[in-house]
């Protein structure tokens, strides 16, 4: 990401593409679905909401200092993110001044930034486009690989302690029904369904995941009770603040977000696609995957009586 970043800060018209990066918006405040964007993105660029980080901690010795490690991990992420900014937008800049187009004309996110934009701009460097483009893509597939075992081991986790089955066998179990749900996206319409899902999963389905962890742990389970644990093993102490935060505040931004980016789908369908491809991509799967985690807990405590 260093080398990307000096790289694209050398390029002609790099300026022009930090300034857009950099120059803030505020217009853009008064518009509830950047921020529903912002909330579903730092969920899933911290893996909230997965279930990863609850895994992952679960291995952790019981006197862990659980405050420091999210106060890190939250400020390294977003730094880092932050940092990448540099790196994209510098070559966006470049790739506007090479076809003549403004900077708001060739941005693009997701795949389409990842595997269209960006290699285009590689492409077109004046000298060392192979280089660039090796490491590039090396650095897109670590990214991949590491994301792709947290998610894995959070399903795989949960499946080893709720069916107390083999990891050999959980794991071939999930990652077989995830290549097989994961065919679709290779599909010469592959990019338009993982739009969709991606668009419905992150602004709705990560959304309610956490607006329901808030309400169960900052009403049922106390999230006093959770802070009285925490502070006294770790040396960053939070204070009522944080109930407050977690009880009041951030669910009632999310219900208020998630109310008004619902109103807004059923004016219009999401990125002008077919009303059907948005109902069987979207609506569905976010119905579905409630459904199939409430027959999934039934069968346990039938098994159980």
């Amino acid at each position: 990401m260093g080398v990307l970043v000096v790289r694209g800060l050398t390029l002609p018209g790099s300026i022009e593409g930090l300034q857009f990066y950099l120059a803030p918006n505020f217009k853009a405040l008064l518009k509830p679905e950047v921020w529903l964007q912002a909330y579903s993105q730092i969920f899933f660029s911290l893996s909230l909401g997965f279930g990863v980080l609850i895994a992952y901690a679960s291995y952790l010795p019981s006197k862990s200092d659980i405050n420091n490690n999210a106060f890190i991990t939250s400020l390294a992420d977003c730094g880092i993110s932050f940092f990448a900014g540099f790196a994209v937008f510098s070559t966006l800049g470049y790739l506007a001044q090479a076809t003549g187009k403004s900077v708001e004309e060739v941005v693009a996110s997701g795949p389409g930034l990842a595997f269209v934009t960006y290699p285009t701009i590689i492409s077109l460097l004046p000298w060392g486009a192979s280089l660039f483009g090796i490491l590039f893509f090396l650095m897109l597939i670590t990214l991949g690989i590491d994301s792709a075992f947290s998610l894995v081991e959070a399903v795989v986790a949960s499946g080893m302690d709720k069916w107390k089955l083999s990891r050999k066998r959980t794991v071939s179990i999930v990652c077989g029904l995830s290549f097989l749900l994961g065919i679709v996206f290779t599909t010469q319409g592959g990019l338009f369904w993982l739009d969709i899902v991606d668009y419905f999963m992150n602004n709705f389905g990560l959304v309610l995941v956490g607006l329901s962890e808030c309400l169960i742990l900052g009403y049922i389970f106390s999230a006093k009770r959770i802070r009285d644990y925490t502070n006294p093993i770790s040396e960053i102490k939070i204070g009522k603040w944080w109930d407050f935060f977690v009880k009041v505040v951030t669910p009632l931004i999310l219900i208020t977000l998630i109310v008004m980016t619902l109103i807004e789908r059923v004016k219009l369908p999401y990125s002008g696609y077919p009303r059907w491809a948005e109902v069987l991509g979207g609506w569905l799967i976010a119905a579905l995957l409630p459904l199939l985690a409430y027959l999934l807990m039934r069968s346990r405590g039938r098994r159980k009586r």
